[in-house]
Formats: C-alpha cells, sequence, structure tokens
C-alpha cells in the first residue's frame, strides 16, 4: 500500500469567520435575561426556564432558544434535544410559522373517547376561527367530568361547542383555583401538631418506621411497594439524601392526586416533610403534571406560606423545590422523572442501581407517590391498625379509586381494598347510566388490562388480578357498557402508548407503533399480535413497553366475540 506524507507546512488552515455554533440574538437574549430575572441559571432548572418563554409567548423560538442555551451554558444541541421530547414545548425553526396564540386542546383519552370527544373535535375545528389551535391531547386528569376540553389552561367540563366558543369568545384561558382547606383551618383541625412533635424529637424515627411498616401500606401510585420497607431502606444509605415525590398522574383514568391536592393541599405537605424529616432527607422535589395549573397556583402559595410559618422553630425544614411537568407520560415512571427534575428528556435509566441507592443528583432517593404520603399523618396520629382495619375479602387497608366511565357517580371514591367492581358499582357509583348495561372495566388505567363483566367479582387490590394478565396500579378504573367495543378501547390505549414511548428502547418505539397498525385491521392476526407482545413484556426497559400490550391481549382472551 502506498503511503502518502503530508508535510505541516502543505495543510492549509481556514480561519472560523464567526464564532463557533449558533450566532446569539442580542434581542432574544435580553427577552430570555428579562423572563429568567434573579433566578439561577442552573442546569436542573433548564424545563421550568423553557416554560417561561412558552407561556410568555406560546412557542419557543430557535432565537430564544439558542439565547437560552448561551445564558445557562449549555450547548444548544442540549436544549433543543430537552425542549422537543415534551409535548407541551412548541417549537418553533427558522422559517416556520409559530401556532397561534390560544390552543384548545380536546382529551380523546378512554373515558372522554367514548363521550364523543372525536365529534367534538370535527365540530370545534369547523366552528372556530382559523387563528386557534384545535389539538387532541391524551388524559388530562379530569376523566369524571368526560369530554374535557383545555382552552388555554382552562379545564371545561362536559364540553360542547358552546360552552368552549364561550370560553374562547370570553377569553377564559385560566382555570379558577378550588375551595381548599387553607393553612389557618387545617392548623385549626389539629394539623402540622405531629410534625411539629417530628421536628422537636417528641417522636421518634424508629416509631414512626415502625408504625408505618405495620400500617401495611404500600405506594400507590402503582408499583404498591411497602412505604415503611421503603423508607428503611433509604435511610440505611449514607447521607445526603433527596426525597422527590411523583404528582405526574398521567395515566388515562386516574385523577385522584389532583381531587386530594384541590381539597386539603396540607395534609399532603404534612405527609410528605414528615416522611423526609424520618428518613433524613436534605431537600424534597415535588413533581407536579403540567396539565394541573389549579394545582400549581395551591402548591406554590402554601409551600411558600409553609416556609415562613413553620411548625417549629426549633428545626429547619427541608428545602422544598415544585417543578413543572411539561406533558410527557414517561415521566411518571420514576427514575424518568429523575431525569425531568435534573433538567433532562424524561428516559428511564437501566437498573441496578435503584433510585433509593442512586437517584435524584446522584444521591440516595426516596421516591414516592402523592398520595402514599398523604395518609402519613392519620397514620402516625390513628394508628396504623386504624388504615389495616379497612378492607374486604381477606385484604386490608384503603383504596383511592378514580372512577369514570359509564356509572352515574364517577368521581374519586375511598373504599376499602379488596372491593370487587361490581360492590363498587353499586355501592359508591349510584349504579350504571340509564340504558348501560355493564360490559367490562379497566382495574388500573390504560396499562392495567381490561376484564368482562362477568369477572367483576374479583377483589381489587395489589396482586389480586396478576393472574388474569391485569393489575390494579393506580386504581384508575373506566367502566364501559354494551354501548362500547373493547376491540375500539383497546386501540385508543396502544394509540397512547405508541405516542407516548420515550423511543429510547426499539421494542417499545416500534412495538407499540406496529401493535397499533395492526389493531386498526378489521380482523387481527392475534398470533403476530402476541408474538409482538411477547418482546415488548419480554425486552422492553420501563413499565410502559411492558404493560402496553395488557388491554390487547385482555381483548384476545375475555372478549373473542368482538374478533
Amino acid at each position: 500500500m502506498a503511503v502518502i506524507k503530508i508535510s505541516p507546512d502543505q495543510i492549509i488552515k481556514k480561519k472560523r469567520k464567526g464564532p463557533k455554533g449558533h450566532t446569539v440574538d442580542l434581542t432574544a437574549l435580553d427577552d430570555v435575561k428579562s423572563l429568567l430575572g434573579t433566578e439561577s441559571r442552573q442546569g436542573d432548572l433548564l424545563i421550568e426556564h423553557l416554560h417561561k418563554i412558552q407561556d410568555k409567548y406560546q412557542h419557543i423560538s430557535s432565537k430564544h432558544l439558542v439565547a437560552l442555551a448561551h445564558e445557562m451554558n449549555l450547548s444548544t444541541a442540549e436544549v433543543y434535544e430537552v425542549a422537543s421530547f415534551y409535548h407541551h414545548f412548541d417549537v418553533v425553526k427558522e422559517g416556520q410559522t409559530p401556532p397561534p396564540a390560544l390552543t384548545v386542546r380536546v382529551c380523546v383519552s378512554l373515558s372522554c373517547e367514548m363521550t364523543n370527544a372525536q365529534d367534538l373535535i370535527s365540530a370545534l375545528e369547523q366552528g372556530l376561527d382559523n387563528n386557534i389551535r384545535v389539538q387532541k391531547v391524551p388524559c388530562v386528569g379530569r376523566c369524571q367530568h368526560a369530554p374535557i376540553a383545555v382552552v388555554g389552561q382552562n379545564s371545561i367540563h362536559q364540553a360542547t361547542v358552546e360552552s368552549v366558543t364561550t370560553a374562547v369568545n370570553n377569553k377564559e384561558t385560566t382555570e379558577k383555583v378550588t375551595e381548599y382547606i387553607s393553612m389557618e383551618q387545617y392548623k385549626a383541625g389539629g394539623g402540622y401538631q405531629t410534625l411539629k412533635k417530628v421536628i422537636e424529637g417528641n417522636i421518634s424515627t424508629e416509631s414512626i418506621m415502625k408504625k408505618m411498616e405495620n400500617s401495611g401500606l404500600r405506594g400507590l401510585g402503582g408499583a404498591g411497594f411497602p412505604a415503611g420497607k421503603k423508607w428503611r431502606i433509604v435511610n440505611s444509605f449514607a447521607a445526603p439524601r433527596m426525597m422527590a415525590v411523583n404528582i405526574d398522574e398521567g395515566e388515562p383514568g386516574t385523577f385522584k392526586d389532583r381531587h386530594y391536592l384541590e381539597i386539603d393541599p396540607h395534609r399532603f405537605l404534612e405527609g410528605m416533610i414528615i416522611a423526609a424529616l424520618t428518613v433524613g432527607c436534605d431537600a424534597i422535589y415535588v413533581y407536579l403534571r403540567d396539565e394541573y395549573a389549579c394545582c400549581r397556583e395551591i402548591l406554590s402559595k402554601e409551600i411558600a406560606n409553609l416556609q415562613c410559618n413553620p411548625p417549629s422553630s426549633m428545626y429547619k425544614m427541608p428545602a422544598i423545590y415544585l417543578r413543572r411537568g411539561a406533558g410527557a407520560y414517561i415521566c411518571g415512571e420514576e427514575s424518568a422523572m429523575v431525569e425531568s427534575i435534573e433538567g433532562k428528556r424524561g428516559m428511564p435509566r437501566l437498573r441496578p442501581p435503584f433510585l433509593a441507592e442512586v437517584g435524584l443528583f446522584g444521591r440516595p432517593t426516596l421516591e414516592h407517590n402523592m398520595e402514599s404520603v398523604y395518609w402519613v399523618r392519620d397514620i402516625l396520629e390513628k394508628g396504623p391498625n386504624w388504615f389495616s382495619s379497612h378492607g374486604r375479602h381477606e385484604r386490608k387497608g384503603l383504596r383511592s379509586f378514580s372512577i369514570s366511565g359509564r356509572v352515574n357517580k364517577p368521581g374519586v371514591h375511598l373504599a376499602p381494598a379488596g372491593i370487587t367492581m361490581r360492590e363498587l358499582i353499586a355501592e359508591y357509583c349510584g349504579g350504571m347510566q340509564e340504558g348501560h348495561a355493564f360490559y367490562g372495566y379497566f382495574p388500573g388505567g390504560a396499562s392495567g388490562g381490561m376484564l368482562p363483566e362477568s369477572m367483576a367479582d374479583i377483589p381489587m387490590d395489589f396482586d389480586t388480578l396478576n393472574q388474569y394478565g391485569c393489575f390494579i396500579g393506580s386504581a384508575a378504573v373506566i367502566v364501559f357498557s354494551n354501548h362500547d367495543s373493547a376491540k375500539k378501547l383497546a386501540l385508543n390505549t396502544m394509540r397512547f402508548f405508541a405516542e407516548e414511548s420515550c423511543g429510547q428502547c426499539t421494542p417499545c418505539r416500534v412495538g407499540t407503533a406496529k401493535a397499533a397498525t395492526l389493531m386498526k385491521e378489521k380482523d387481527w392476526d392475534t398470533d403476530l399480535l402476541e408474538e409482538l407482545s411477547s418482546v415488548m413484556v419480554d425486552a422492553s426497559i420501563c413499565g410502559l413497553g411492558q404493560a402496553a400490550p395488557n388491554p390487547m391481549r385482555c381483548v384476545i382472551k375475555y372478549f373473542p366475540d368482538e374478533l
């Protein structure tokens, strides 16, 4: 082989004509500096700062994106990949037309689909002005009021063309804060007394952990890991430790966390701080889904109020940071949520190590669902037996069921763990709607599978539904009737998972999209779908890809007449 030698003198060095990377627009930079004000430019605040631009201009232009990258000392590529990952950021490249200033989002998930959301979308697209964007979106966490339309950030319950048009014409784009138990009212009812005892050392850490363990409380976000055991595990790792509270609540059919936050936010805050102090966490990060504008206003106000008026002056409480999601279902997965809090794309981590050992900012992290800590005060004050004394059919505890669909009384119903679907409908939901016969139900949201009416006498709790290819998860129950098609509802869930897959692993990214295509066919290729399901379950990194086939498999197994 011939070797050509090149001397250094033969190399012509070309001088760069301008600065490396994108040129920063000075006007855009001034805009960004004005929006950020005196707030920190640290990298984990990237998503928070992107929200400021989106809220101000209703989109994120390439100029503002480059300016933000410059201001935060990040690469433009890093800022772009984060902004483009989340559904609620409208990134507009050079030469592209920005979206209209006002967007009307209409939910097309299960409960809203059953109440003719598609017809509402078609009517709005024809009836509203061209300067208003009508957008199909997944579940917005208000399923008991289906169909739902969101005008700006204002949720319209039982939405009609008339009610949405009225809100648009009147510029009603912000949500009114609901009446809730204030800090003064909460304290008048004995609130924060238990936290004060914890702060002042009148209740030992060990006694708290034992009460939590004896209560039998399990994580109420879906996984069901014993809460007391989790506290002890995280506490066993070296400080500093962190706490992260997951209120992303993106599972279609789930709205219990929003329900409790809009009524009694301080019960949640007290339980959260007790958990952090017991485990020895230096800081608490609360991750709230972006669709919950009312909850965000309540928490922002009440966290500041609590920090200015702590229950005791003897000990400084942990720092509390409220972080805003940006429209990504995958961030309900604990490690993806942690990535998002750190200002990154919400990509699930490979495990081990688990968050209890290496979590937020690389520190041991206590991760909890909002409702899990909501019950801490009651358990400590009333005793662990208070919680475990509830239950039916040999199950223990209480469950907050988010119920929507074809029942007379949808909403959040606090019921004994182990209650059956038939009992739940009869005793809590006022029966089925007139003209609708009970046909089937989703026991745990879109990912929890679906069961027919003939299997409505199975106790609903952790582990009781696994043998049937289902799980209770966050107890998001969607009831459907003889006017609905299980086959169409399963397709709705698969389309949702295909849209929400983070794309990190091929089995989930390609599998959900391929399954949705196959499920659109009149005649399902059940053998091919089962083969595809097996690959997704066995090879997906996180629960999204692993659980996505559940409804489809249940249709094949329990609703064969529809095929």
